[in-house]
């Protein structure tokens, strides 16, 4: 087996990267910028309406945005490379700091649902190719299949009808009560009603992928000679299968970031909870560019990248995937 420099392949991969990075921020710029609203009624409110023309004039010109597009383009991206990337329009204080507020709580809730996720996945995946097509198999498939077609912004509502407007028993939004924001009880309650949406759109499908790995890796041949030298069922699936899966599943893990991320926006944006989710639908909702510009680019950023490792993780897995990339499978002569 022979092996192209790793030097030049992580390089290209970084390349790769930086250039969707880029395209992705000249997309988001001009897209927000062509899209219908007022950006001054982020910055002045409803003082805006009672702007006169000669005062509208110059507020646009103070905050950059009568020049042409490809020009404010240039001046942002100037701006961002430096690490500056302009003030929101709403908060009137640096993007960076604004976000830095809020990201806490999106990795809080995004990443204890990822964790809550695959450990149930594997768990449940698991167990569904242990009682393959008996009835505890079957029983979790078909309400797993159910709950997977719940729309989580539905699914959210629902939750809230019955267990904070109905029962009263747990908070419909936010991050935690007025002036109780140092407790972490109060925050753990507020965060059951999210996470559990979150887990619950996303549990099924990652343990239906595990289910049916598990269940190709029983039907393989190293399976059949380890049942013949009388191997126990539980050793096979959980010394064996279990751990040839391990790759995939990681594979798996990345993958399924963006998927994950994207339900967490969702679900913050329906209880109103101050993260990022909550934070992108505001900045684009009042057309606060600057803002809206680095958020994109963060969780754009995220995606590309796990998008790159899970391939990266793919193709040293099957090194027959990366021969396109630098990466020469065995030659047989």
């Amino acid at each position: 087996m022979t092996r192209k420099n790793p030097l030049f392949y992580y390089a290209r991969k970084l390349a790769l990267f930086l250039l969707s990075v880029f395209v992705l921020s000249a997309a988001v710029f001009y897209i927000s910028r062509l899209a219908p609203g007022d950006p001054l009624v982020s910055y002045y409110g409803d003082r805006a309406e009672k702007l006169t023309v000669q005062e509208r004039q110059r507020a646009e010109e103070r905050l950059g945005l009568r020049d042409p597009i490809h020009v404010q383009y240039v001046r942002w991206l100037e701006g961002a490379l430096r690490g500056d990337f302009g003030i929101s329009y709403k908060y009137k204080m640096d993007v960076t700091e604004v976000i830095a507020g809020r990201a806490g709580n999106t990795l809080i809730l995004g990443g204890t649902a990822f964790a809550l996720i695959f450990a149930g996945a594997l768990a449940l995946g698991a167990v569904c190719a242990w009682y393959e097509d008996r009835w505890p198999d079957r029983l979790l498939c078909r309400v797993g299949t159910i709950i997977s077609c719940v729309p989580e912004f539905w699914m959210s509502l629902v939750l809230i009808l019955v267990f904070s407007v109905s029962l009263r028993w747990l908070p419909s939004s936010g991050a935690y009560s007025i002036g109780s924001a140092g407790s972490v009880p109060d925050r753990l309650v507020h965060l059951i009603l999210p996470l559990t949406v979150t887990v619950l759109g996303h549990l099924w499908y990652y343990a239906y992928l595990v289910r049916s790995k598990l269940l190709e890796e029983v039907r393989s041949d190293y399976v059949l000679l380890a049942k013949s030298k009388g191997l126990t069922r539980r050793s096979v699936l959980l010394g064996h299968c279990l751990r040839s899966t391990i790759p995939t599943y990681l594979s798996l893990m990345a993958i399924s970031v963006p998927h994950i991320l994207g339900g967490t926006y969702i679900v913050e944006a329906v209880f109103s909870y101050p993260g990022l989710g909550t934070l992108s639908y505001e900045s684009a909702r009042y057309q606060d560019y600057n803002l809206l510009m680095l958020l994109c680019l963060l969780s754009g950023s995220v995606v590309i990248l796990c998008s790159i490792l899970a391939r990266i993780i793919g193709e040293r897995m099957d090194p027959r995937l990366g021969e396109a990339e630098g990466w020469e499978a065995a030659e047989y002569e």
